[in-house]
């Protein structure tokens, strides 16, 4: 399960600069986790170079993108309402064109253009290069559908347009698919088998954003751990891989520290990490340099040995705590996030007890926490009943929401009376005369805004928290400027 972008960000419409030789107006609207809102960026990189510009206003627009998500039910219900609103300014504006971009396109397929009728093109993750040829077969009047899952895509060689940007942070995708099949989950389904980008393309990218003043970057992928490049192709074949390419390949801990040496100034970034593909070197090129964030998110789904087996988590909860183990040991100053799941089908109360003492064990600085929802497609969905009542799911995700809160405040609270790196991102929410920004360990921190700018690290002594937020005063700028 991959953790979804800031709720304020879930369904913002997207814009960039204006090409005057464009004609034609996309609205583009993403929800989901960050892989979405980056393949959102590819798209209008496409369509910029197809004659859209982007608008903010829906009743102008000729082309109109929802790229989707299919995690949880709650997520495709909100597309759908999406869709009614569409409709409604459909009537107005009849020569409108509606897609369907995403996770949610290549769970339904064909379904969408039957049961929408105002979807004019479903395309799936792995065909944005073909929404040209899609955007034609539209105009010719006739629906238009590609969701075939490729071995091969990684869009590599496209520059995304960075549309979410504030020009400070960005996203840089490095694997697409996943292999994991956890038996909750959609993803290998909507986004195909593992494989990953060419390393140098990834380092130009960087690059580039490097010289357009960018300060950080996330490294992004369903499983990044599970990066694995040797010239190409998913990462079930490297089996067959030649001798030449397996001496030659680059995995995870290489490619981290090849961004790391080559920009020691930007801050690096990355997610999402699977337990059982987390290897020990990871963890010392992160302890080697201090410009990797000092921060892991490791979802663990649950407690319970059973329970993650019916997952098919590949991981115990042994095996998982002595990985959290050589983190404290060789990354002390590290937090470490998590996503966990309540009330997956036969979860009994043992279960539950386990998942809880499972975060007493770890205190985990913060994670992402929902109740079941059964996905249609998953073995989950195919092969066990959803038995556990819903009030049992929420009163159990409610225990666990209440014991991260008091495991998120004493992590907060290690810090008063440290001094800490803040990378300057924008105002705070509450005050123009405060900045908001986050720590190595991925904490927002606020503080007065003095002569500092955004994008500058600075050092912030901490005087108060709250159980997300560090509040403190700059005591001046870091090496990192």
């Amino acid at each position: 399960m991959e953790k979804e972008i800031d709720e304020q960000l879930q369904g913002q419409s997207l814009v960039l600069d204006t090409k005057i030789e464009n004609t034609k107006k996309l609205y583009i609207e993403s929800y989901g986790c960050a892989m979405n809102f980056s393949d959102s960026e590819i798209v209008a990189s496409i369509l910029s170079n197809n004659g859209y510009n982007t608008t903010q206003v829906l009743e102008e627009a000729d082309l109109v993108l929802v790229n989707t998500c299919s995690i949880r039910d709650k997520a495709e219900q909100t597309i759908r309402k999406r869709l009614e609103k569409y409709n409604a300014v459909k009537r107005t504006n009849p020569t409108m064109k509606v897609g369907v971009l995403g996770c949610m396109a290549e769970r339904l397929k064909e379904k969408f253009l039957d049961e929408e009728k105002i979807v004019d093109m479903v395309v799936g993750p792995d065909a944005y290069k073909d929404l040209p040829n899609l955007l034609a077969e539209v105009e010719e009047g006739r629906d238009a559908i590609n969701v075939i899952l490729s071995k091969e895509e990684t869009y590599g060689d496209i520059s995304p347009v960075r549309l979410m940007s504030n020009g400070i942070t960005a996203l840089v995708s490095i694997t697409r698919g996943c292999d994991n099949m956890c038996t909750f989950c959609v993803v290998p389904f909507t986004r195909g088998r593992e494989r990953s980008r060419e390393p140098q393309s990834i380092m130009a990218e960087i690059q580039d954003l490097w010289d357009k003043g960018f300060k950080e970057i996330t490294l992004l992928g369903q499983n990044v751990d599970s990066y694995l490049w040797y010239g190409g192709g998913l990462k079930k074949d490297f089996v067959n891989a030649t001798e030449m390419q397996k001496a030659t390949s680059v995995d995870f801990d290489n490619l981290l520290e090849m961004v790391a040496v080559a920009f020691p100034k930007m801050r690096i970034r990355f997610s999402t990490s699977n337990p059982q593909d987390m290897h020990e070197s990871v963890l010392h090129v992160i302890a080697k340099y201090p410009n990797i964030c000092k921060h892991i998110h490791l979802p663990v789904q649950s407690g319970s040995n059973r329970i993650l087996k019916e997952m098919n988590r590949l991981h115990s909860r042994e095996e998982y705590m002595t990985l959290i183990d050589k983190i404290k040991t060789i990354i002390p100053e590290s937090s470490i996030s998590q996503d966990m799941i309540a009330g997956f089908p036969t979860e009994t109360e043992e279960d539950h007890q386990d998942t809880l003492s499972l975060m007493e064990y770890v205190k985990y600085s913060f994670g992402y926490m929902y109740s079941y929802s059964e996905r249609p497609g998953t073995l989950a969905g195919r092969k066990m009943e959803d038995d556990v009542p819903e009030e049992t799911k929420a009163r159990r995700l409610q225990e666990i929401v209440d014991l991260q809160q008091k495991h998120a405040w004493q992590r907060s609270e290690e810090f008063i009376g440290k001094t800490v790196e803040v990378l300057i991102e924008k105002l705070s929410k509450k005050s123009k005369e405060e900045f908001s920004g986050r720590n190595s360990q991925s904490i927002t921190v606020v503080f007065p805004k003095e002569n500092y700018k955004i994008g500058d690290f600075v050092n912030v002594k901490i005087e108060s928290c709250t159980s997300g937020t560090l509040k403190g005063v700059a005591v001046g700028y870091s090496d990192m400027n």
